[in-house]
């Protein structure tokens, strides 16, 4: 069943989702050539902890690590550890807070070092559809189109979308209902209400779709070795369109 929130619901969602975006800002400086993902998760950890926040992925059905970070051809839930990044890699750093009793999610595909032309075109294809797919939302659409709008672009550009994960409702619970595919048909699927509060965070393969996970049951990668990019936001249903949650007033985060 989807929830619906308050404004006031929505209005604490905002500080936990701010806190989300306040971090990935804070940490994308770092994510340098020689840096390990550890440590950008150490960071992470510690600024969200100073706010009275707790990282909502620690923990979370046994997952070890405070921050979510994806390398390369991993396309989500990459466990960080003493990896380190190097010159031309590309790196998802997917953040979650809670704060105020509400989670708030976001993520971003960061370029380490000088960043590939052909690696460049992959991440902003993916940025780029994010931001189509928000501007779709208002009361009345549909879930599906958010989907299609999505897959219309990126597979548009040559690219193929990750069919096995998606966005996810959010609020209370870190995962709620709906599911919100990022593929899918115009006009199909329940329709967008008020007060919905849902991330959007599509994945996109720069070769073919098929995933595998790794053994250590969280890492999804690219079964063609293909390099994978992804940006989320929290979206909330609002009078004439949505707000975006994880966006802060003034700073670019994306």
């Amino acid at each position: 069943m989807i929830q619906i929130k308050t404004d006031e619901d929505i209005e604490m969602m905002r500080e936990s989702a701010e806190l989300a975006a306040e971090v990935l800002l804070m940490i994308e400086p770092y994510a340098k050539p020689g840096v390990t993902t550890n440590r950008l998760n150490d960071l992470c950890h510690d600024l969200i902890v100073s706010r009275g926040a707790v990282p909502s992925p620690l923990g979370y059905k046994g997952f070890p690590k405070s921050i979510c970070s994806s390398i390369n051809n991993e396309i989500c839930h990459g466990i960080p550890s003493d990896r380190k990044l190097r010159n031309g890699d590309i790196v998802n750093l997917d953040i979650t807070t809670y704060l105020n009793g509400f989670h708030g999610d976001t993520s971003k595909t960061i370029h380490v070092g000088s960043p590939r032309p052909k690696s460049s075109r992959l991440v902003e294809t993916c940025r780029e559809a994010l931001q189509k797919a928000i501007e779709v939302v208002r009361p009345g659409a549909h879930f599906g189109d958010i989907g299609a709008t999505i897959q219309t672009f990126t597979e548009g550009r040559g690219y193929s979308v990750v069919r096995e994960f998606c966005g996810h409702g959010i609020g209370r619970s870190f995962h709620e209902d709906p599911q919100v595919l990022h593929f899918g048909r115009f006009g199909e699927g329940a329709e967008l209400k008020k007060g919905m509060v849902f991330t959007i965070e599509p994945m996109i393969n720069e070769g073919k779709c098929d995933l595998e996970i790794l053994s250590d049951k969280w890492t999804a990668v690219t079964k063609d070795g293909s390099r994978s990019a992804q940006f989320e936001h929290t979206v909330a249903v609002w009078d004439d369109g949505c707000k975006v949650l994880t966006r802060l007033d003034g700073k670019t985060t994306f």
